[in-house]
């Protein structure tokens, strides 16, 4: 299918999107124009995180995610010139001249539809891949174009023919932010670059070297001195973060604005707490590596700041790509920030999946 581009006026922001809408459900009290109430934060280091519930919550068991898939082998993933052997009883055309940089082939097997999330991290095949964009893949689908950057730039051998997401791996913000909004490979290396370089300087001269020979950053976020350094952010508040999901589970917990050094740098919003719980061990790693290298003035972070973090979500303009009957990713930029929209457009649905928000 090929996905249809509109730029829609100033004026009709957000107009026709499925916001979670305030209800009478008992989620805090939520009276915010956005319908999320950002509660009081969990703090570990310089990464604080603010945890958020929503007017209401959606069924979601239908969706499948991307590891889920993967890991049951519902979900192939392949280069583009090796799609062959994937196709389904009718010939579809696909690419030709071999594998290419930003060219991934998945098929999705699977009787339930499939969720991509952008930033999550594929690895195999002769690059170590990031999905570029939120979408949805409909269920036992035909071979499409995954659309991902390269985050592993000096590498075009076989590593391996098995594809995987690096035990559920999630680039880091400022990575995420390149492919997300930039949509720039060159920009995408640098970013990687960035980070590999200052994970480098925070491990022993022994460890730093490396992580400083290999082009791979998913290998980075998986050296051992790096991994201990990022899992002593992160471990604490996903552990207190996962506690409180169980708690406020009655009260829509779905997602959670992000600060690194006192500064709102981010929000993951989903439409689900079950949503949620499946993406959060991925997510709170990505903040965490984000932290760790982020070196700024410390300050701190209140509860007023990131509420109106979330609550301004009005642009100066919209970019909607629809795929009729199945999803609408909508990118809204506005002063000092970047939001996308997932919305769910299968039977029974019309809500948002997953909202991202990215300072700028």
């Amino acid at each position: 299918m090929n996905p249809k581009v509109f730029v829609l006026l100033p004026a009709l922001a957000l107009a026709g999107i499925a916001l979670f809408m305030p209800s009478s459900a008992p989620a805090g009290d939520v009276t915010s124009p956005s319908g999320y109430k950002v509660l009081e934060p969990i703090r570990h280091g310089n990464l604080t995180v603010f945890p958020v519930v929503a007017a209401r919550s959606h069924d979601t068991q239908q969706f499948l995610t991307l590891d889920e898939g993967l890991r049951s082998g519902d979900v192939i993933v392949t280069e583009s010139g090796s799609v062959q052997p994937l196709m389904r009883r009718r010939r579809i055309p696909v690419p030709q001249g071999g594998a290419q940089v930003n060219q991934l082939v998945l098929v999705n097997n699977s009787k339930r539809p499939l969720i991509l999330l952008a930033g999550e991290i594929v690895t195999g095949g002769k690059q170590d891949r990031v999905i570029g964009k939120d979408r949805i893949i409909p269920a036992e689908s035909d071979p499409i174009d995954l659309g991902v950057f390269c985050v592993e730039p000096g590498r075009w051998t076989g590593s391996s023919a098995q594809f995987d997401s690096r035990n559920g791996a999630m680039a880091q913000p400022a990575v995420r932010a390149k492919a997300m909004a930039e949509k720039d490979q060159a920009q995408v290396w640098s970013e990687v670059g960035k980070a590999r370089e200052s994970l480098a300087l925070l491990v022993p001269a022994p460890a730093a070297a490396p992580v400083r020979e290999t082009s791979s950053y998913a290998r980075v976020m998986q050296n051992e001195e790096v991994k201990q350094r990022v899992d002593s952010v992160a471990e604490p508040i996903q552990r207190n973060y996962q506690s409180l999901i169980q708690q406020l589970r009655d009260q829509n917990a779905v997602g959670v604005v992000v600060a690194v050094n006192g500064q709102v740098v981010w929000a993951d919003i989903f439409a689900s707490t079950n949503l949620l719980e499946k993406y959060w061990p991925k997510l709170v790693r990505s903040y965490a590596a984000e932290a760790v290298v982020t070196r700024t003035k410390d300050r701190a972070a209140d509860i007023k700041l990131a509420q109106e973090f979330l609550n301004h979500l009005d642009g100066r303009h919209e970019t909607v790509d629809s795929e009729p009957g199945l999803y609408r990713h909508t990118e809204i930029a506005g002063d000092g920030f970047r939001a996308f929209e997932l919305t769910s457009l299968l039977p029974k649905t019309g809500f948002d999946l997953h909202l991202a928000k990215m300072a700028e």
